[in-house]
């Protein structure tokens, strides 16, 4: 993805690290996601990488933004919990990624299924299925 006019060139970066399926549809509420960030982030490249299975992996993303320039990067796991991928694969991938671009700052941040809030907004909409369905 090339970088917007309105992105400058050391811009903070938000990427959404993903797992990754082989079927392409599985992606798309992870474009989506992407894209309704791109708007409430207009300052900041938002990119979508993934751990296997789909492109682009963490390390073209990063690739990408450092060849423009970008200072820092925030990594959001998009992943429900904190498996054995987040546990151990990940962080091999960032700390490997951190030696590849030692002048860009890379941060991450854990699952986004760790967040109470995240789950709050899971449990409302299973709340308001079930209710859909006690009404049937």
């Amino acid at each position: 993805m090339t970088p917007s006019s309105n992105e400058p060139s050391n811009a903070q970066a938000l990427i959404l690290f993903a797992h990754g399926a082989r079927d392409a549809r599985w992606r798309e509420p992870f474009d989506r996601l992407r894209d309704k960030l791109a708007v409430l982030l207009p300052h900041s490249a938002v990119r979508l990488a993934f751990l296997e299975l789909m492109t682009p992996a963490l390390p073209e993303v990063l690739a990408e933004l450092a060849a423009q320039g970008t200072a820092s990067a925030k990594i959001v796991p998009v992943f429900f919990g904190q498996g054995g991928h987040l546990r151990r694969d990940f962080p091999a991938l960032v700390d490997q990624c951190r030696q590849q671009y030692p002048d860009m700052r890379i941060d991450t941040a854990t699952a986004v299924g760790e967040s109470d809030s995240v789950l709050d907004a899971i449990a409302a909409y299973c709340a308001a299925q079930a209710a859909l369905t006690a009404s049937d």
